[in-house]
């Protein structure tokens, strides 16, 4: 698309109120493009951390001093937190607004339980 196109489309995607206005799950919607590029970027960033696990296995398997294969698994576990917080902002950013906007409390108790699983 050309930069003209492109303005043209954030023209039109412009809110007078931003609580009932084109954003998170529902631009999703109109542009499926949109979640399709966070999801595969999600994907990557597990690919990667599953890449990772994997040298560590071969680490062990291999030997490896038990200071440096902890030192790769904190760099894993970190990995893995990031993706999540990637995955909560998400989540908090579109599909929990609007939950919150329209009152679907099982959505957000939902939400509380992941989050409890997660941290613990």
């Amino acid at each position: 698309k050309t930069v003209t196109e492109i303005k043209a489309i954030i023209a039109g995607l412009h809110e007078f109120n931003p609580m009932m206005g084109h954003r998170g799950c529902r631009l999703s919607v109109t542009f499926p493009e949109i979640a399709r590029m966070q999801t595969k970027a999600v994907i990557n960033r597990l690919a990667r951390a599953i890449g990772h696990l994997e040298s560590v296995k071969r680490m062990v398997e291999d030997g490896r001093d038990c200071a440096e294969v902890l030192i790769q698994l904190a760099a894993v576990r970190s990995a893995l937190n990031n993706t999540a917080k990637i995955i909560l902002k998400d989540h908090i950013d579109h599909c929990l607004a609007d939950a919150v906007e329209t009152g679907d409390q099982q959505a957000i108790d939902e939400l509380n339980q992941a989050i409890e699983k997660f941290m613990n």
